[in-house]
């Protein structure tokens, strides 16, 4: 078995170089496991990239496997797709989703590994750490048969929510972009799609992910009395401000923030991070959350791509592929 890797790492904001890594000799109850695929979230990874997470919450935000800290040198990244090499024979073999960085091969607890479902190619199993996302927002926000919703902001965590709703009973879904080239991947997922001049109000529940002022107000306005906003959004180090006159008190609105980092409390006695995890996987047994993988690039060009998706506004999810195994692209995807 091959003891050496090599590890995309961030020296510093707006930098990216490959580093060699020397793997650990695995001990009882790890797995070694080679990447197949990997994924680059363009919202919170890009943030991480621009060394824009806030001081206050270095700490909060770092990933299950991260190593170095904010603002750099840091290896960060937790969409991760690979084979078990080395292991328990229930898992020897098997394809498997990882909160991991970029990286060819690594060491990690047979626990910190989740078996990916028959029917679920490599290249789509990268999203379960943002389905999962999508998963407690929900129980979270428990949205009941026949309700109006609403979801502001078409990035992957605002597709993964639609994604998932679009299968709610009796549910009325609208996704909400400013950008018109996003109503593809809304008819992909299977739910309505409008601009925010033109969403429909009257909304019992509105989950934001935005991460923009504007789109925060407008999710306020698009609520019926007594409705909720789910607020998904990571800002970084930006404030926005928020309008609490108008129609906040009058109509009895409410704002309610919901972070993976946590099991939802209507869950927290009852499932598991890798029940919740085992979940997200399930799901995508789906295909049309294809449509959430908008480009692929082999891991060697990370250095010079990260920068090309922080400034890329129209990408979701950019697939990392890597020389030894490549995964099945979707018919969405294209290569940089």
């Amino acid at each position: 078995m091959p003891r050496e890797a090599r590890a995309f790492w961030i020296p510093s904001p707006g930098e990216g170089e490959i580093r060699v890594a020397d793997l650990p000799e695995p001990g009882p109850g790890e797995v070694v496991v080679r990447t197949v695929c990997s994924g680059v979230s363009r919202g919170t990874e890009t943030l991480v990239f621009q060394g824009r997470v806030p001081e206050n919450q270095r700490e909060i935000m770092r990933a299950p496997f991260q190593d170095g800290s904010f603002p750099g040198p840091v290896k960060y990244g937790y969409l991760n797709a690979g084979v078990v090499e080395h292991g328990p024979p229930d898992l020897l073999g098997r394809t498997v989703f990882c909160l991991y960085p970029h990286q060819t091969r690594y060491v990690v607890p047979a626990d910190a590994v989740r078996p990916v479902p028959d029917g679920v190619p490599a290249g789509r199993a990268i999203l379960a750490g943002t389905v999962e996302t999508a998963v407690n927002a929900l129980w979270d926000a428990a949205p009941l048969v026949g309700d109006r919703i609403a979801v502001i902001g078409a990035g992957m965590v605002g597709c993964s929510v639609a994604g998932v709703l679009a299968g709610f009973p009796g549910a009325s879904v609208q996704l909400i972009d400013i950008d018109p080239a996003r109503a593809k991947v809304a008819a992909a997922l299977g739910v309505e799609f409008a601009s925010p001049d033109e969403a429909r109000d009257g909304c019992d529940l509105v989950v934001h992910a935005s991460a923009t002022e504007a789109g925060l107000a407008r999710a306020l306005e698009l609520l019926a009395p007594d409705g909720e906003v789910i607020e998904l959004s990571w800002y970084g180090d930006r404030r926005v401000t928020l309008p609490l006159g108008e129609f906040f008190h009058s109509r009895r609105l409410t704002v309610r923030g919901s972070q993976v980092g946590a099991i939802s409390p209507a869950r927290r006695g009852r499932r598991s991070f890798a029940d919740r995890v085992g979940l997200a996987l399930r799901l995508l047994a789906d295909p049309k959350y294809d449509a959430l993988v908008t480009g692929e690039s082999p891991f060697a060009d990370l250095p010079r791509l990260m920068p090309r998706l922080a400034a890329d506004g129209a990408a979701l999810c950019h697939r990392i592929t890597y020389e030894e195994d490549r995964c099945s692209a979707s018919p969405s995807a294209t290569t940089s």
